[in-house]
């Protein structure tokens, strides 16, 4: 999110466009916007390490507080905004939250959550109306600070918390070095390079930014000084408006919209210009095979995949090429070491993990294909050991004919 020299030398080249209302922020607006946002960070008395969160929709006023807590060493934790206000109130508690910010969208469970997090110390609202009992105007607290930078800047970053976990939430904590936000996390300069990210692009988010992919991959494309169009929702028409009207290079995708994409009836699908897509990653939940296959016969081979988590601590990646030579796949590991397992009879009683040294038999190979594992006495997925090797105790069988699983 940290693009300070971009906007010097650009200023007036748009950072982020909103898709449907068209509202744009430049990158001299922008970075004006971070350092006010920086600057109420530091008043409120956080410090380096500490945490805020963010229930708010896609909205330029959500990029710029994720702005202001990177260039302040602060952990920002962004919320599903489909959330129920205890399931907000967990999250908000849990990761030790001092300020929340919301929007008017998000208003009655925002309030409903805070009012279980007396913890919370400061609480403000985007927008111009009158804010609720005990909060604050985000607009009108803003307003009162410079736009030049907080002295002593130092990198912050997210702090995520998992969907695909039993029980409550997990949040996602990474280690936060000492250093400039002109530096980027180790973990970023790899979505760049996984996502196929270059300078000059232009970047289509049609995802929730409260998602770990469309939070990373935005705040990569500001970073390169790209363009960003951020989708308010998903629409799978306005997707191949924006694409065209945008000449748009670079997409990040999940294969529900994919399904979409390839609903639209024909003459639809053929109206709009997509020819300046250079590449569309997916990621998130498996992806049928003829779904893709479609894809890349509209498209081109110009679609990527990669299977991985939040907590970076393995990835598989295949373009398309390596995918139409073995259509299911996801492709060979490019971080970490990628190991499955298969319970044998007495390994592992139901619902216990298979480990190394059990009885249970490793499985594994160059190339990794995703199944729907056995409900019954499979072995369940054991936490991740360090962020440079991943263990998985998912059961993998044969290759999938429709690369599904749970």
């Amino acid at each position: 999110m940290y693009a300070r020299q971009h906007a010097l030398e650009h200023p007036g080249q748009p950072a982020v466009i909103m898709a449907t209302s068209g509202e744009t922020v430049t990158y001299g607006e922008y970075e004006s916007r971070c350092n006010r946002a920086a600057h109420l960070l530091r008043a409120a008395g956080l410090e380096r390490g500490d945490h805020i969160a963010v229930l708010m929709e896609n909205s330029p006023q959500l990029l710029e507080i994720e702005g202001a807590a990177e260039r302040t060493g602060q952990y920002f934790t962004l919320i599903n905004t489909y959330l129920a206000p205890d399931e907000v109130a967990y999250i908000v508690a849990n990761s030790r939250a001092r300020v929340l910010f919301s929007s008017p969208a998000r208003r009655e469970v925002a309030v409903a959550a805070a009012a279980q997090c007396p913890d919370l110390e400061r609480k403000l609202i985007t927008g111009s109306g009158e804010p609720p009992a005990g909060w604050e105007s985000y607009d009108a607290a803003v307003a009162g600070y410079p736009d030049a930078p907080v002295p002593g800047e130092a990198l912050g970053t997210a702090m995520l918390y998992s969907s695909g976990t039993t029980g409550q939430p997990k949040g996602v904590l990474r280690g936060l070095p000492e250093i400039a936000p002109s530096e980027p996390l180790p973990v970023m300069q790899f979505v760049r390079s996984m996502f196929g990210f270059r300078e000059g692009m232009t970047y289509l988010n049609p995802a929730p930014l409260y998602h770990s992919a469309p939070q990373a991959s935005v705040s990569a494309a500001i970073r390169l000084g790209a363009t960003t169009v951020v989708m308010e929702h998903f629409d799978a028409e306005q997707w191949l408006q924006m694409v065209e009207r945008y000449k748009v290079t670079n997409s990040q995708m999940v294969p529900v919209m994919f399904s979409r994409l390839l609903r639209l009836p024909e003459e639809i699908r053929a109206r709009y210009d997509t020819s300046s897509l250079e590449c569309i990653v997916h990621a998130a939940a498996p992806c049928p095979v003829h779904v893709k296959q479609a894809m890349i016969d509209w498209l081109g081979p110009i679609i990527t995949e990669y299977y991985g988590a939040t907590e970076a601590n393995g990835f598989t990646f295949c373009d398309s090429a390596q995918w139409l030579a073995h259509p299911g796949t996801v492709g060979k590991p490019i971080l970490g070491n990628c190991s499955s397992w298969t319970r044998t009879a007495g390994s592992a009683r139901p619902g216990r993990t298979a480990r190394s040294g059990s009885a249970a038999r490793p499985r594994s190979s160059t190339s990794v294909t995703r199944r729907r594992p056995r409900r019954a006495g499979a072995a369940t997925v054991s936490p991740a050991r360090s962020a440079t090797s991943v263990t998985s105790t998912r059961r993998v069988t044969s290759t999938s004919p429709t690369g599904r699983l749970t």
